[in-house]
């Protein structure tokens, strides 16, 4: 698995676990870094980047996938889902280096593996909306 992925995986991780046990996300980052084997994964970094800008940016990109999202409210996600919609989103506009096709590719593959079968159409589907007209 290429290390962007288990950054993404990583950062999956600690934010469904946020979202399900209703914790700060700061905190739940915190818990999980602490848990960690060392030598800690070279990927960690990203993961934290990701988490942290997750999570400081979410209110606005909750606000985008409730508008992009059509007949979808983010209560109604899965929970999956929802935090793969969060990371990609805060790729899509807040981290130059990844295309927006790699961000979008990225979050249908783990909704592949570890989500619904509709999960991966339903991802593209938004995250394309959000990267054609949120992003200009």
């Amino acid at each position: 698995m290429p290390a962007r992925r288990k950054a993404r995986k990583r950062a999956l991780d600690v934010l469904y676990e946020a979202d399900m046990r209703g914790r700060p996300v700061p905190e739940v980052l915190a818990g999980y870094i602490e848990r960690l084997a060392q030598p800690r994964p070279d990927h960690l970094g990203y993961a934290v980047g990701l988490i942290e800008g997750v999570a400081e940016h979410q209110a606005r990109i909750d606000e985008l996938i409730d508008s992009y999202a059509e007949g979808w409210t983010l209560d109604r996600m899965p929970v999956v889902d929802r935090n793969l919609a969060r990371i990609a989103i805060y790729e899509l506009l807040h981290v130059d280096e990844i295309d927006d096709a790699v961000a979008i590719s990225e979050a249908v593959e783990l909704a592949r593996q570890m989500s619904t079968d509709d999960s991966p159409r339903f991802l593209n589907g938004i995250l394309g909306r959000i990267a054609e007209y949120a992003t200009r």
